[in-house]
């Protein structure tokens, strides 16, 4: 079993967790699990009328328990004066357990799914269909209704998940249902919150089902909170520029010499005390123009590019340092990735690897779990593709299965960026942001987000709170800076600028 989540951490419970969370309930608690399911269906009845107060409704209900639900849900609607259609994906003999009794419970009529049972006029159609235990492809009457509904121009409310959607990772079947609202039971899950499942869930309510507090259940998943923002040092009264964090960015080649310019001026604004670009010497005029608050330190270089010749000089330039960012603006020519193969697997400081530095180990993955100080990796899907030896299309699949892997292989703490940035320890503990920040979508912002991390490093933070806190930060600079330029206005530097302020971004 991993260690217990953080405090700073949300803890969120897949299907199998949910299972146990419910078994507890009922056996150790006593709450009968009729009173669960009554509650379930009577939130998602009221969350339904009031997303679509008016015209008929169909609950199309699968023969688990979440068909129960909609049975629950079909009830109190019809009490409420609406025209509920339900319709049942399997034989009414074949339901079982509360589902069955929720089935008898239900006045007035009900049908079998039938592929014209959507013809007439629905207001709303409430997903009942497979909920939190489902996994693998739909098939049969349930593929047909969920198909059929996607065909429906009209809202989608979905009962605990998206049918089709995994809840415990956010993977989703080739057909499956995409919900504009979803009423969960109990607590969010984390295919409520990791792409595509995230795309898929539209709004989410929690709905309290009445489970007591205090279930004794360990979460591997957390979501990721303001919380995170205090674990951050400030600059103390009597400290030095030293003692606020040293960071060195290694990086940039012709062409490329902004990517290590907006790591470098992050790492600053992020609260770094002192920060040392080591750069191609053929280039170092353009850092020393650009970077009026850090050093340089110009290398020799091969063609505009770090090369193997310089890697005794930078490791001499590291050595003191409190992390190392490798990689930004790097290039991939033989000469940079044997230079950022060589730092990376000798460099005696916590180290970020990102861009070029992650490109320079597509087929060496495995060889960082060899060093001994930390290690973070901040790829991207396209990156972590490469590192696993996938198309990032399949990572975009299987994120959170895909950081892990890489985690694991690496021995590394794995940023896999995106709308549903995940956090990865090699023991399987994840992070997942839930702070949107669209204005981040723009090149550069993924060098910010390094130098922000190496700055966190270099403060003394452990590699997961540097990186759950730097992924926060940063989309809450994010989050500010849209609201002065506008989320379409927003370039890099305007987020490196909003640093400082980021905990505004945060929403209230």
């Amino acid at each position: 079993m991993s260690a217990p989540l953080p405090d700073w951490l949300d803890p969120l419970y897949g299907a199998e967790q949910m299972r146990a969370i419910d078994r507890w309930a009922i056996d150790e608690r006593g709450v009968p699990s009729l009173d669960l399911m009554e509650r379930a269906g009577a939130g998602l009845a009221l969350l339904v009328d009031r997303a679509v107060p008016r015209g008929p409704v169909a609950v199309v209900c699968g023969k688990g328990n979440n068909g129960g639900d909609g049975f629950v849900a079909a009830r109190l609607l019809r009490e409420l004066g609406r025209r509920v259609r339900v319709l049942l994906l399997a034989e009414p003999q074949e339901y079982e357990g509360d589902a069955l009794v929720n089935l008898t419970r239900l006045e007035g009529a009900h049908e079998p799914y039938a592929p014209l049972a959507f013809d007439d006029d629905v207001a709303v159609v409430v997903d009942a269909i497979f909920g939190t235990g489902f996994d693998g492809e739909p098939r049969g009457p349930a593929k047909e209704a969920i198909e059929a509904i996607a065909s429906l121009d009209v809202p989608v409310v979905a009962a605990d998940i998206a049918s089709g959607v995994d809840a415990s990772s956010g993977e989703a079947a080739r057909v499956s249902v995409v919900a504009q609202t979803t009423v969960t039971f109990g607590a969010a899950k984390p295919g409520h919150w990791i792409a595509p499942g995230k795309q898929q869930t539209g709004e989410l309510q929690i709905i309290d089902i009445g489970i007591p507090p205090g279930a004794p259940l360990t979460a591997d998943t957390g979501l990721l909170t303001a919380r995170v923002h205090a674990l951050v040092p400030g600059r103390a009264t009597a400290g030095t520029k030293f003692s606020s964090g040293h960071v060195v960015v290694a990086g940039g080649s012709r062409g490329l010499t902004g990517a290590a310019c907006l790591a470098a001026e992050a790492a600053m604004r992020a609260g770094a005390g002192y920060v040392t670009a080591v750069v191609p010497a053929s280039l170092e005029l353009v850092f020393e123009t650009r970077l009026l608050e850090v050093l340089t330190r110009g290398l020799p270089d091969d063609d505009g590019a770090l090369s193997p010749h310089s890697v005794d000089d930078a490791l001499q330039a590291i050595a003191r340092a409190g992390a190392l960012v490798l990689g930004p603006g790097a290039g991939r020519s033989a000469a940079a990735f044997g230079f950022v193969r060589a730092v990376a697997a000798q460099a005696t400081v916590p180290l970020l690897l990102d861009a070029d530095g992650l490109n320079a180990h597509a087929d060496a993955l495995e060889s960082l779990a060899r060093r001994a100080p930390p290690t973070v990796l901040t790829p991207h899907a396209g990156e972590l593709g490469r590192l696993l030896g996938m198309s990032s299309d399949e990572v975009g699949r299987r994120r959170l299965e895909s950081a892990r892997e890489a985690a694991r292989r690496a021995d590394a703490v794995v940023v896999l960026k995106g709308d549903d940035t995940i956090v990865a320890l090699p023991d399987g503990r994840a992070a997942i942001n839930d702070l949107g920040a669209p204005a981040l979508a723009t090149a550069g912002t993924g060098d910010v987000l390094s130098g922000v991390i190496g700055a966190f490093l270099a403060k003394g933070l452990d590699p997961f709170a540097a990186a759950c806190a730097g992924v926060r930060r940063h989309a809450a600079a994010g989050r500010v800076a849209a609201d002065e330029r506008g989320a379409e206005g927003v370039i890099a530097s305007d987020v490196i600028a909003a640093l400082p302020r980021g905990v505004r971004g945060e929403p209230e």
